[in-house]
């Protein structure tokens, strides 16, 4: 347990951003796998709208530094892709 007061400081900061940057990547997580789960059942239709709401979530990801971009747009590649080719 720190006994400065600015590390104390830094201490609740560190843990608002935590659980802050959990929730988000949690969602973000969670849109990538409805996209997923839609194109392993065969549901194009559902697929193609679960990806419209997992691209801005990866876009939120990337502005609020949780991923890096290329990593989201590999993401966005690679579901768009696997959705074309059903």
């Amino acid at each position: 347990m720190p006994n400065i007061t600015s590390a104390k400081k830094r201490a609740r900061q560190s843990e608002k951003r935590r659980i802050r940057n959990k929730h988000q990547r949690s969602g973000m997580r969670t849109a990538v796998k409805s996209v997923v789960y839609a194109i392993d059942a065969g549901e194009k239709e559902t697929a193609t709208t679960a990806l419209k709401v997992a691209v801005p979530a990866l876009d939120r990801a990337v502005t609020k530094g949780l991923i890096h971009k290329n990593k989201a747009a590999r993401h966005k590649s690679r579901l768009a892709g696997r959705i074309a080719s059903m």
